[in-house]
């Protein structure tokens, strides 16, 4: 069956939207979440479930702390880029996200 004919109810809301968030990043929320820091920020992750993907479109020149099950394979954050977009991927839950972090900075 193409895509296309995949009607909205089949899959979850979290496949078709993007929310703000503050400092909780509940993952059946959205499949895209953007912030922009205005302080050092400690980001908790809720519902996370194995095999889900996530997508953070973040700035700020801030710190950020990550929950205790990231562990990051490439990247770095960059508070003065324009945007760090991040990706998630859980593959044991909360306990084992793994993540890659692009830093994108207009001309």
């Amino acid at each position: 069956m193409a895509f296309t004919k995949v009607k909205s109810e089949v899959l979850a809301d979290e496949f078709f939207s993007s929310s703000t968030i503050t400092t909780d990043v509940d993952w059946t929320a959205s499949s895209v979440f953007t912030k922009t820091c205005t302080a050092d920020t400690t980001l908790t992750f809720s519902n996370v479930k194995t095999g889900m993907v996530k997508t953070l479109v973040i700035d700020g020149n801030y710190a950020i702390t990550w929950p205790a099950g990231v562990k990051w394979l490439n990247g770095e954050y960059s508070g003065t880029a324009t945007k760090n977009i991040i990706q998630l991927i859980s593959t044991n839950d909360d306990t084992e996200i793994f993540g890659t972090i692009s830093n994108y900075t207009a001309v």
